[in-house]
């Protein structure tokens, strides 16, 4: 199975990418030369990774039929390096629930489906944690 998105230039400094009928706009912030037209492709990363792992993690409370709700992740990507690059990401879970240790479970559970995070966990030191 293949996944396929296209991206085509709209700007000078902005592009626009689509994947089945949704389409986001991908440019540089103004200080860094662009239009700020959309979020810079390094901010997507981490919002493929929360959403990936979200969707995974609300799949895991729902055919668990748990007690978790108003999840909410917060994802930090530190940049090192020339080039620039993420060496560290966490991902911090909360979610308001009675019982955190079966979050925890479903954190874990989530992590491991989630195509963005087994694909990063080799190229970043990737962490999720419960707040």
């Amino acid at each position: 199975m293949n996944i396929q998105v296209a991206v085509q230039q709209v700007s000078a400094t902005a592009s626009q990418a689509q994947a089945r009928t949704h389409q986001v706009l991908v440019d540089r912030p103004l200080e860094k030369g662009g239009e700020d037209q959309g979020m810079m492709g390094g901010e997507y990363l981490l919002v493929a990774l929360g959403g990936c792992f979200m969707s995974n993690l609300l799949a895991a409370v729902k055919a668990r039929d748990a007690s978790i709700r108003d999840v909410r992740l917060d994802v930090t990507g530190t940049l090192a390096g020339t080039p620039a690059h993420f060496s560290d990401i966490e991902v911090a879970v909360k979610a308001q629930t009675e019982d955190r240790e079966l979050l925890e479970k479903l954190v874990v559970i989530a992590d491991r489906a989630c195509i963005s995070s087994n694909t990063l966990r080799s190229a970043v030191n990737l962490t999720f944690r419960v707040v």
